[in-house]
């Protein structure tokens, strides 16, 4: 498997960045940082969302889970967002479980047009 993020401010995704593919494990165990550069007076605005993805070299990758981590949110998501923010520059772990889909206020535009609610269950 290996993990995407997404990074979204104001309904719109900016960049995305993935991890390596961890190969033949049920339980990998991922020690990279992804850095992602934004003005400060974006934070308030950003919401990260995170894909556990089932690589596959054949058939097409399997989505495991997802989760979302940022200010607008309701929950252990927002509590974390926030905890970096009072230490920034120093890692805050926080385990999250995954979802099949984010939370119903994350929204990104499709290539359809205006903006849509985001299911993890529809692309990788």
């Amino acid at each position: 498997p290996y993990v995407k993020i997404c990074l979204i401010c104001q309904g719109k995704r900016i960049k995305k960045k993935k991890t390596t593919v961890k190969k033949n494990t049920l339980s990998p165990v991922y020690n990279e940082a992804l850095v992602f550069d934004l003005p400060a007076e974006n934070v308030y605005d950003i919401t990260l969302l995170v894909k556990v993805i089932d690589y596959d070299r054949i058939g097409p990758n399997e989505l495991i889970g997802c989760t979302a981590i940022g200010s607008t949110l309701i929950g252990i998501g927002r509590d974390h967002w926030l905890q970096m923010l009072d230490n920034p520059r120093k890692p805050v772990a926080q385990w999250y479980p995954l979802n099949k889909s984010p939370p119903a206020n994350i929204t990104i535009p499709n290539n359809n047009g205006p903006n849509t609610g985001l299911s993890c269950l529809n692309g990788r």
